[in-house]
């Protein structure tokens, strides 16, 4: 199989990105900005997130959110958004001969939004009570102090919402400093996937974006290597379970090793043939989930473990997690269980890019945030020729006991019972 995208570029330096699928009975169609919370200022920490809900809010073409939403869930459409920590994507999913209507909406939304100010003010609760909600979830909020002990106090590891006290100073001024500055057309990719062609959605697009400039795109700081001093995290909560994480800081969206790590996940934490399953909640039923899963970014990245368990078996599954994965740093894994990884991943892996929606993630995410889309067929070669020897490698490069990150949320949370499950 061999990728079928094209990439058009518009002389502004806006990216297009087209994947026909011409079987298909939908258009799935994703405006991606490169800026995301690490991109943010203190003062201002959750503003990426804000404006990806004011965007929703009116434009000057529909200028309340029931006409932007009628728009599209008239012609049986989805429209949604979304926001991490280095790009945004706003998308809409329509049948296949409603595109131009989908690029319209989106298109304006994201060139026009009318910001104003009472709907600014009203938004500003529904966010600060996302971010109570998301507080009130206890394994939520372990993955949000896995990240704060990962990160510590800067950019990439503040969060994405930003907290209710940066929000409630957000103000109008700030969302259009922020537009006019990371909302360029050479910041910008449109990715497009399903039944259409490059020269139908081109030409939509161009005719929407004639007015936009080529501008400058600002730089970001780069993320500080290795942990902060506290490294560990943790709340009590009276709850029945307790969520456990753990979190290595790990390599880069364009590592050479990404490919091996991608092969050691799987082989640790993913699915229920993997090394943590079989041995956490199989075979001694101290978790019922438990799973690994790896994050890369522009100059960094983490491989976190969480696992779900009883209070009293914190340390005793801690322990062996801990055990499970530096095992890989000792032990070359047998090829059986190789191939079966291998072939594993690579089946996820293409089963992932089913949809118009997935391809337009895969495409749009990729040329946002490294300016290329790796084929299809060169990521499954990569994946297929991975070694023991490769997982070893790059288990020993980040699997080191001061690179490990803690968080806990539940009853009698403590620190000092973390610490005890590190090896020795």
């Amino acid at each position: 199989m061999t990728s079928t995208w094209q990439i058009d570029t518009l002389p502004n330096g806006l990216r297009i990105v087209t994947t026909p699928m011409p079987t298909a009975q939908s258009v799935n169609v994703c405006i991606f900005v490169g800026v995301g919370s690490r991109m943010e200022e203190r003062r201002t920490n959750g503003i990426c997130h804000y404006l990806e809900h004011m965007l929703f809010k009116g434009s000057t073409k529909r200028p309340t959110a029931l006409d932007i939403s009628q728009a599209v869930e008239g012609a049986g459409g989805v429209l949604n958004a979304f926001t991490n920590k280095e790009y945004t994507g706003y998308w809409a999913h329509v049948p296949f001969d409603r595109a131009d209507l989908a690029i319209d909406v989106i298109e304006d939304m994201v060139r026009n939004p009318l910001l104003d100010a009472a709907e600014i003010d009203r938004e500003r609760t529904v966010i600060q009570q996302e971010i109570s909600r998301a507080h009130d979830q206890p394994s939520a909020w372990a993955g949000e102090l896995l990240s704060r002990a990962c990160y510590g106090d800067q950019p990439i590891g503040w969060p994405i919402a930003g907290t209710e006290e940066t929000v409630e100073a957000i103000q109008r001024d700030d969302f259009l400093s922020h537009m006019a500055s990371w909302y360029v057309p050479e910041n910008t990719v449109v990715a497009v996937a399903g039944n259409t062609t490059p020269q139908e959605i081109v030409a939509l697009i161009e005719a929407r974006t004639a007015g936009a400039e080529r501008r400058p795109v600002p730089s970001f700081v780069a993320a500080t290597p290795g942990l902060p001093v506290e490294r560990v995290q943790v709340e009590a909560r009276d709850t029945d379970q307790s969520n456990l994480f753990y979190g290595l800081r790990a390599i880069s969206r364009k590592d050479p090793d990404r490919f091996p790590l991608t092969i050691l996940n799987s082989l640790l934490g993913r699915g229920m043939s993997s090394r943590l399953f079989k041995e956490v909640r199989e075979r001694r039923g101290l978790a019922y989930s438990v799973g690994s899963s790896v994050s890369r970014h522009h100059d960094t990245g983490v491989m976190a473990v969480s696992a779900g368990v009883s209070p009293e078996k914190v340390e005793e599954a801690g322990k062996v997690i801990l055990e499970e994965v530096f095992k890989l740093v000792d032990e070359l894994v047998p090829e059986d269980e190789m191939v079966r990884a291998r072939d594993f991943t690579v089946g996820n892996f293409r089963l992932s890019l089913e949809t118009t929606m997935a391809l337009t993630q895969w495409t749009g995410e990729s040329l946002v945030t490294t300016g290329e889309i790796e084929d299809i067929d060169d990521v499954v070669s990569q994946l297929s020729a991975v070694t023991a020897e490769d997982v070893r490698r790059i288990a020993r490069r980040l699997f080191t006991r001061n690179n490990v990150a803690m968080s806990l949320v539940g009853p009698k949370a403590d620190p000092g019972l973390l610490e005890k499950t590190l090896p020795a």
